[in-house]
């Protein structure tokens, strides 16, 4: 079973490259990491009563020492319309992406796109990358990317290493190739089939592997793990794992979180 499914993997990898490159957005619109003297101005969902992980692992380096001004927004403020003119970038982080959409309501998503259409940057970790892909009626959009055996979603969690793409080195600033990662059951990006959309850019895959819980083996070797694009002028970027976990890396966390903030300029 195993030698079956990761052929399939390949198989259709081969079939993502040429697409994914076919639909690429101009380089030049993602691919300009110039510095900047200004803070980015930082807003992480959160709708829980107590902050959850994720927001307190980001709170852990995106400081003003490192050039972030961050603030944690709820819901009903994003639906209000707080993200606009106050804001460079939006973080979703780990969770239920399903959760996240239903506490933001149509209206919230909606508010969401707007922003990042407008300018403004998207960062999804996790459950923030499932949500900002084609693949459900409440998804986002904002990637041209559907998610690869959302049957076996729950595989497990664990340390995988990952294999970053050349212009995943430059863009996180990663000068390993292999990095080693917290996974916490994150999507397998596959290119999407919005033709009202661009392609992405691929900036890491899998290397290993979690299968747990009756998952195939082979199925995620190979697959996207960190992606960007552009929706309309605003950047996104995508994480399946976990780098702003203590294990880390959390370089790539923050570089990411520069890049898609830099798409606007109040």
């Amino acid at each position: 079973m195993k030698t079956s499914y990761l052929s399939n993997a390949i198989g259709l990898l081969a079939i993502f490259g040429s697409c994914v490159w076919a639909s690429l957005v101009q380089a030049k619109d993602i691919e300009n990491n110039s510095p900047s003297a200004k803070h980015v101005r930082v807003a992480i969902y959160d709708h829980a009563k107590d902050f959850c992980k994720g927001t307190k692992n980001l709170k852990r380096f995106l400081t003003p020492e490192n050039g972030f001004v961050l603030t944690v927004v709820r819901p009903d403020e994003i639906r209000k319309g707080v993200l606009h003119n106050n804001y460079d970038v939006l973080i979703m982080p780990g969770g239920s992406a399903s959760s996240q959409a239903r506490h933001l309501e149509e209206e919230g998503r909606d508010q969401i796109r707007k922003f990042v259409q407008e300018g403004g940057g998207y960062v999804g970790i996790c459950a923030g990358a499932y949500l900002c892909t084609t693949n459900k009626p409440y998804s986002l959009g904002l990637v041209n990317a559907k998610v690869w055996d959302l049957a076996h979603w729950a595989r497990g969690t664990g340390t995988v290493s990952l294999e970053m793409t050349s212009a995943g080195c430059q863009a996180l600033k990663s000068s390993d190739q292999i990095v080693d990662v917290n996974y916490g059951q994150g999507p397998m990006l596959a290119p999407g089939e919005d033709s009202d959309l661009p392609g992405y850019q691929v900036l890491a895959t899998y290397k290993t592997e979690v299968s747990k819980k009756g998952a195939p083996e082979g199925t995620m070797v190979g697959m996207h793990a960190i992606v960007r694009t552009m929706y309309g002028t605003g950047r996104v970027i995508a994480f399946s794992p976990h780098p702003e976990k203590p294990s880390g890396p959390e370089s790539l966390m923050t570089e990411g979180v520069r890049w898609a903030g830099r798409g606007k300029t109040p």
